[in-house]
């Protein structure tokens, strides 16, 4: 199995997640590529991918600078990505209860617009929960990966 992390971030959290993320994938026998947005637009989304999004939620419920462009590109091109399974692994602060973790909230949003199939829960890290978000995510993907190989079989 072959799965693309693409990251969203403002100050490199995300990617230390991704990569965490990336390493235990691996060991487990799986091809992974960890993505920056950066630059990138919809042709980055293979319409039968298998994706994960890593995105942090800044300022007042902004999507991350680098993740803008893909963003745009997926609203404006509209492509057909019924083929696509992914999920969502989003960072953000309940203290800002309005807009936590919107911007995994918004990149969910648009995949399943767009006929994605959305594979378990979208994860919401707390940043003020006190727990390491990477520490959080290799608990989560485990279970994520095995809802994954059963959404193949």
């Amino acid at each position: 199995m072959h799965l693309t992390i693409l990251v969203g971030t403002m100050t490199g959290t995300a990617e230390l997640v991704a990569e965490e993320i990336r390493d235990t994938v691996e060991s487990g026998g799986h091809q992974v590529d960890v993505k920056l947005m950066d630059g990138l637009d919809a042709s980055a989304i293979q319409s039968d991918g298998i994706y994960l999004i890593v995105t942090s939620t800044y300022g007042q419920g902004d999507i991350p600078d680098n993740t803008r462009t893909l963003m745009e590109s997926l609203q404006h091109t509209r492509p057909d990505l019924s083929r696509v399974r992914y999920g969502i692994f989003a960072l953000g602060d309940r203290t800002y209860a309005a807009t936590f973790c919107l911007g995994g909230k918004q990149f969910d949003e648009i995949l399943r617009d767009l006929g994605a199939q959305r594979v378990g829960e979208m994860l919401m890290h707390d940043a003020s929960a006190g727990t390491m978000p990477e520490e959080v995510a290799l608990e989560w993907i485990a279970d994520w990966m095995t809802r994954l190989e059963e959404s193949t079989a």
